[in-house]
C-alpha cells in the first residue's frame, strides 16, 4: 500500500522545493506538484492543457474533476511506497472529493498533511522576487493568496480532526525545513 503525504502552503511557502528535495534524497519517495502536473498538461498543448491554462493564467482554481483525475493518475503510476503531493487540496470541495476517493480504494492511505506556514509578507517577497512567468505579478499573487486563505481554516480543521495535520515553520532556511519533514515522514511511516 502506498503512503501519501500532502504538503500545503501559501504561494511562495517553498512547499514544492521542500518536497522535491525530500524525493531527491530518498529513492523510496516520489513527489508530484499539482501545479507542475497541471503546467505539464498546459505545455503539452492539448485541448485539456488549453482549458487548464484559462484558469491558471488568472490565478483561479482548476476544476476539481480535472485536478483529481490528474492526481489519481500520478498516484497510480508512482513507483515508490511513499508519495508526496504538494499544493493539494486547495479548496474544501477538493478535500472532500479526494477524501471520498481515498475511502473507496485500498491502494493509497493518507498518512499526513504538512502545512508549510509562512507570513503573507514572506510569501509575497518570494513570489515577486522569483517572477518566473506571467502568473508571477502582484495582482495574481493576491488572487492566489485569497484562493489559498479562504478555505484554509476548514481544511486544517478537517485534517486536525483526523489527526493528520502537522505544522512546519516555512520561514527558516530550507535545510532544517526539509530535515523536519524527512524526520516526520519517517516517524509517521513507522507508526
Amino acid at each position: 500500500m502506498k503512503q501519501l503525504f500532502l504538503i500545503i502552503g501559501a504561494p511562495g511557502s517553498g512547499k514544492t522545493t521542500d518536497a522535491s528535495l525530500i524525493a531527491k534524497s530518498n529513492e523510496n519517495v516520489s513527489h508530484y506538484s499539482t501545479g507542475d502536473l497541471l503546467r505539464e498538461e498546459v505545455a503539452s498543448g492539448t485541448e485539456l492543457g488549453r482549458k487548464i491554462d484559462t484558469f491558471i493564467s488568472k490565478g483561479k482554481l482548476v476544476p476539481i474533476d480535472i485536478v483529481i483525475h490528474t492526481i489519481i493518475s500520478a498516484l497510480k503510476s508512482a513507483k515508490t511506497k511513499i508519495v508526496i503531493i504538494d499544493g493539494y487540496p486547495r479548496s474544501v470541495e477538493q478535500m472532500v472529493e479526494f477524501d471520498k476517493i481515498l475511502k473507496h480504494q485500498s491502494e493509497v492511505i493518507l498518512k499526513g498533511v504538512f502545512e508549510v506556514r509562512v507570513s503573507e509578507e514572506v510569501a509575497k517577497e518570494r513570489i515577486l522576487g522569483r517572477a518566473r512567468g506571467a502568473d508571477d505579478n502582484e495582482e495574481v499573487f493576491y488572487n492566489r493568496m485569497k484562493v489559498y486563505l479562504e478555505p484554509l481554516n476548514e481544511i486544517l480543521d478537517f485534517y486536525q480532526k483526523k489527526e493528520l495535520h502537522f505544522v512546519i515553520d516555512g520561514e527558516r532556511a530550507i535545510e532544517p525545513i526539509v530535515e523536519d519533514m524527512k524526520n516526520l515522514i519517517k516517524e509517521i511511516e513507522n507508526q
